[in-house]
């Protein structure tokens, strides 16, 4: 009976880390969904590409909160680094700098829906980013916003 018991928790517990981690990732997507929404909603060039900055700086400015965190491990870190450098090259791009040529006003629309589709699969890419991390990261998002 006990070990059916610790059998029931053990999956109980893998279960909800499985849920915590997709609501975590989720939360994140919705952040960058809401960004891609307020750039298309915005009928100015430079509106848009304040809307786009602002919200590269805030997910900079979660991913060095939760890099000093004492939660995150090695392998989050590593994680976080690469989900920087895409973030970095989305900014990079935006404003023209370090070999990329700048988003045409015309373009900022699509640049935005880019932008989701790249950060959302740097993240999935870097999917060693934690239960911890990930929910520090929307945790953060909220905050900041």
């Amino acid at each position: 009976m006990r070990t059916y018991s610790l059998l029931v928790l053990a999956l109980s517990l893998f279960a909800m880390g499985q849920t915590s981690h997709a609501q975590g990732v989720d939360g994140i997507q919705t952040y960058l969904n809401d960004m891609s929404i307020r750039v298309k909603a915005a009928s100015d060039p430079a509106e848009k590409r304040a809307i786009l900055n602002r919200s590269f700086d805030v997910m900079a400015q979660a991913l060095d909160k939760i890099e000093q965190s004492s939660l995150i491990s090695s392998d989050d870190r590593t994680g976080l680094d690469s989900y920087r450098a895409s973030l970095q090259e989305n900014r990079d791009e935006l404003a023209g700098v370090n070999g990329f040529d700048r988003v045409p006003d015309a373009r900022l629309d699509a640049f935005a829906d880019y932008s989701v589709q790249s950060l959302e699969q740097a993240a999935e890419k870097t999917v060693t980013i934690s239960l911890v991390a990930a929910l520090l990261i929307v945790i953060i998002l909220i905050l900041l916003v």
